[in-house]
């Protein structure tokens, strides 16, 4: 849906306290939710903006935030595992 928010706490709610813990005193999971989170937003602009962009663009940019997320979801379970 064009402009739905995929920030990693609208994904994760349940993990907010997780989340929140390793962003502060994990350097790297900082790294890529923030990654992610800047590039949900170039694409919530993009969307939202009808700026021209290709099609082609537009999925390469989906597809890095979905393998972002998904290599997110695996840190946050092994967190919780822990």
């Amino acid at each position: 849906m064009l402009g739905e928010m995929h920030d990693i706490l609208h994904e994760f709610p349940n993990m907010e306290q997780t989340i929140k813990d390793l962003h502060d005193n994990d350097p790297d999971f900082s790294r890529l939710m923030d990654e992610h989170d800047a590039l949900d937003s170039e694409i919530r602009k993009l969307e939202e903006l009808a700026q021209p962009i290709s099609d082609e663009h537009m999925e390469e940019l989906k597809f890095k935030r979905a393998a972002l997320k998904d290599r997110i979801y695996d840190i946050l379970r092994q967190a919780q595992k822990a």
